[in-house]
């Protein structure tokens, strides 16, 4: 398998700086290829990563392996984990992609002028795009497939935990784009686990054009922290699900359980549920999740539910947990969650289940986060289920991009003028 260049370099900032420049010649190559020749280079990669899934699986066996030996939590490990099924669920993810409409050229808006000048904006690449993450190698692929279809060159730097999944995915997405006509320096991964190669990389201004962290509160304190560098942010999914007095009792139960519990690590995972003090059946909420080992932190309303439901701190409405542990609390009506949710929410992903249309339109027009929902699991919090083919992460700040950042996210736009000779007076 192609393997990306290696650079001799005197210094970790040397070796950024070269390959940042190297991404930068190759971005220049990537923008000129049409569409269909973007497309027909991301099926190959797709390919020649399912026929490299005995080495991706042998590589990924040995980061688990160095995972639970190094005491890493179950939840992290999860996100490490890869099979069969979650091989072909990346390689699909990258095939979705493909197909994509290429946003790359879209007329954004367009108006003639009095003087006869018409003026366009348009899509364009942002550039080389430096991402820093952690232990989902999904990201590799992820990554490398949203910003070869939106015309950027990428610059990857996983963690060491998952380091030979990195390599091995890479090193299959690589041939498969080579063979398409995409230069191998348009997606390159970071040849060292040192830590200094990430500072090198949020103070490459000028060489990198925007830096997407995907990790932990301390790696995206650290990149807010030291970049020079633009960063697209995605903190905590401190998610709420609040479920309202008329809440279908069958349907919350059932919301409720799927978004702790189908995984727990993920962002969109809840983290804190808020029981309506009317509603019916708050014990039909809690008795599944308890039921399957899930524990429970709650306020003293929550703990009068169920004996097993132990004291809540007043750190835990600001946890993100990604483990099968939940915050609970009782709260008196819509107002009372909307206060809840505006004092503790991470502006991820908070959702309301109630079967009163107007309650439910007051929540998703007052709740400030970048996705909020309706009578349905926050697990939905996915650029894949959004019909985004995949995501490069869900950024919660309010500007350029929100919610699950794919190929849109991944440009930005420059004005066009048509003249026919006008002079400004």
């Amino acid at each position: 398998m192609s393997t990306q260049p290696q650079f001799a370099a005197s210094s970790i900032e040397d070796l950024v700086a070269s390959l940042a420049r190297a991404g930068r010649v190759a971005g220049r190559v990537l923008a000129r290829l049409t569409p269909p020749e973007k497309e027909r280079a991301l099926k190959l990669a797709a390919a020649t990563l399912r026929r490299a899934s005995a080495t991706v699986l042998a590589a990924n066996a040995r980061d688990v392996a160095a995972a639970e030996a190094n005491g890493l939590t179950s939840a992290m490990i999860d996100r490490l984990r890869l099979d069969e099924k979650r091989l072909e669920g990346i390689a699909a993810a990258i095939d979705d992609v493909a197909v994509l409409a290429d946003p790359v050229g879209a007329v954004i808006d367009e108006q003639a002028r009095p003087n006869g000048m018409v003026l366009q904006r348009v899509r364009i690449p942002i550039g080389l795009i430096g991402i820093i993450y952690e232990s989902r190698p999904n990201v590799t692929a992820d990554a490398a497939a949203l910003c070869v279809r939106s015309g950027n060159a990428v610059l990857l730097r996983g963690g060491s935990e998952a380091v030979h999944s990195n390599r091995a995915i890479h090193a299959a997405l690589v041939e498969g784009l080579v063979e398409g006509g995409v230069p191998a320096e348009a997606v390159q991964l970071m040849p060292t686990q040192d830590r200094a190669a990430v500072g090198a990389m949020l103070t490459a201004a000028g060489l990198i054009d925007m830096i997407v962290p995907r990790g932990g509160k301390s790696l995206v304190a650290r990149v807010q922290t030291e970049a020079r560098v633009p960063v697209l942010a995605h903190l905590d999914g401190i998610n709420h699900t609040y479920v309202h007095h008329d809440a279908e009792p069958a349907m919350a139960s059932a919301i409720v359980r799927n978004a702790k519990l189908r995984r727990t690590g993920i962002c969109g995972a809840m983290e804190t549920l808020l029981i309506d003090a009317t509603y019916p059946d708050p014990h039909g909420l809690v008795e599944p999740l308890l039921a399957e080992g899930c524990v429970l932190r709650g306020d003293a309303r929550a703990q009068a539910i169920d004996p097993r439901i132990a004291p809540a701190s007043n750190e835990d409405w600001d946890t993100e947990y990604l483990d099968a542990i939940l915050s609970v609390a009782v709260v008196d009506g819509l107002d009372d969650a909307l206060a809840h949710i505006a004092r503790h929410s991470s502006a991820h992903t908070d959702a309301i289940v109630a079967a009163d249309q107007a309650v439910a339109d007051r929540f998703l027009t007052e709740v400030d986060s970048a996705i909020v929902m309706h009578n349905a699991s926050s697990q939905f919090a996915d650029g894949g289920e959004f019909g985004l083919g995949a995501e490069i992460g869900i950024a919660t700040g309010r500007l350029h991009a929100r919610g699950p950042v794919a190929l849109e996210g991944l440009t930005t736009y420059k004005w066009l003028v048509r003249g026919s000779g006008q002079i400004r007076p």
